[in-house]
């Protein structure tokens, strides 16, 4: 055995404990480590020939890597929609690579039961049917393109083709309809083949980003043959909600596979003030959940949900010797593009047991509070206008001057981290409320600093 791998084996305890000291260290420090940093000059160094060992290593990552990452762990980073991870969540990732389960298949591990016992509470906690099937993924892009592979294979279904066997090509002409898609859609489009030039836009409701149903009925009337239709369950700049329940009552009249991008907005089913909003959620063919924003695990976890499950089988089936066969109840290597998996599971199963419904019901809530508060306070700066009700818990606001500029200087004070966005055809800030931490305290901070910057 390599020296150096012999004697940290031999020092593995205090490995860790020099790990988890420091670990502890960082994540007492969030409150004033910046939200965000700008990275220096990289300059990268050539591997080292005979290696530093684990303690060495750390010592470098310490001082060379450290002072670049970001508190994006923190309350007040407010870009994109990014959660934290709850100390269970947490303590649930440190265990999965410890345990370094292959979570792809029954054969001499319990993982795989565990991560369907995982998907077992969140079909609950988001209030969906017992006919629905759940598949841990990387995040919401794969689980957006999951979705959409399992629709495309039903297109073939209805044509009488199997696109698993004979390819996309055999399909024909392709339609996919939807109002306000998030990127990641398009990009799933891209690797599927379908293209992301066979998407067509369907018109908004006026001031929203919700899809006009009675629009979505007249693409449908003219579309010939099955499509898919994308519903929005909060978009990302809005958090607008389609109609899901009146899209689904479409499916009389029209034949469609319905995919539901529910990546966050999904959470609005834990309250009951909001749970209205994904109300029809249930009579979607696919959905996609994202795990690593509003729940608070550590990226990168997601979960997609479908109700055609063999469908997914004869997308992703993968047959080896020395793999079993689908069946019934198929090992998960046959339902997603992996083969190897890690056990992302973990970290939301330690999540959910040790909070349970209550506890993210509570996170949901809070940070709905906080964004609603951080709206009606910033609309009161000058030359800030809200361009959106607050519907859940992103803030979408435009500025006088230049929005870089402003976003920069934020930035650069290491108070607080917002991304820009395009609303109504002009460029806007959005700030998104998913962390587990943030408080008022946090909403005065940020306040605070776009006061000032926005002053100068």
């Amino acid at each position: 055995m390599d020296p150096r791998l012999a004697a940290d084996l031999a020092d593995l305890p205090d490995l860790l404990t020099a790990a988890r000291d420091y670990a502890a260290g960082v994540l007492d420090g969030l409150d004033d480590r910046p939200a965000a940093v700008p990275p220096p000059a990289f300059d990268p160094v050539p591997l080292p020939a005979a290696g530093l060992g684990a303690a060495q290593a750390l010592e470098v990552f310490r001082e060379r890597w450290a002072p670049g990452f970001s508190g994006s762990a923190g309350p007040r980073y407010l870009g994109f929609v990014t959660g934290g991870a709850t100390p269970a969540a947490l303590l649930g990732d440190w265990l999965t690579g410890t345990f370094d389960q292959n979570a792809s298949a029954r054969v001499g591990s319990s993982a795989v039961d565990l991560e369907r016992e995982t998907v077992g509470w969140l079909r609950s906690l988001f209030h969906l049917k017992d006919d629905f099937d759940g598949t841990f993924v990387t995040g919401a892009t794969m689980s957006n393109t999951v979705g959409l592979a399992i629709g495309r294979e039903w297109l073939g279904e209805r044509k009488g083709v199997s696109v698993a066997r004979q390819g996309v090509t055999a399909l024909g002409d392709i339609t996919v309809l939807s109002g306000a898609p998030h990127s990641s859609v398009y990009k799933a489009l891209s690797i599927l083949g379908i293209g992301r030039d066979q998407l067509r836009i369907v018109p908004v409701q006026p001031d929203r980003e919700a899809v006009d149903v009675a629009e979505l009925d007249r693409c449908l009337s003219e579309t010939v043959g099955p499509a898919i239709v994308v519903a929005n369950a909060g978009t990302v700049n809005t958090v607008d909600f389609d109609d899901l329940r009146a899209i689904a009552a479409l499916k009389g009249r029209h034949d469609f596979w319905l995919h539901v991008d529910a990546a966050f907005g999904g959470f609005a089913a834990l309250t009951a003030e909001h749970r209205h909003l994904v109300d029809g959620l249930d009579l979607a063919d696919s959905i996609c959940i994202d795990l690593h924003k509003w729940l608070n695990v550590p990226y990168d976890a997601a979960v997609q949900f479908t109700r055609r499950q063999d469908l997914q089988v004869s997308v992703f089936q993968n047959a080896a010797a020395y793999l079993t066969a689908p069946g019934p109840d198929p090992d998960p290597f046959h339902l997603t593009p992996e083969n190897s998996r890690r056990l992302r599971a973990l970290s939301a199963w330690f999540a959910l047991a040790a909070y349970g419904a209550d506890g993210h019901r509570e996170i949901v809530a809070r940070n709905v509070a906080l964004a609603r508060r951080f709206g009606a306070e910033v609309a009161t700066l000058p030359g800030v206008r809200l361009l959106s009700p607050v519907r859940l818990n992103v803030v979408c606001f435009g500025v006088e001057g230049d929005v870089e500029a402003i976003l920069k200087a934020v930035a650069a004070s290491g108070e607080a981290f917002l991304t820009p966005t395009v609303h109504g055809g002009g460029p806007a800030l959005r700030a998104a409320f998913s962390n587990w931490r943030t408080r008022d305290g946090d909403v005065d901070r940020v306040l605070a600093v776009l006061r000032e910057v926005l002053a100068e």
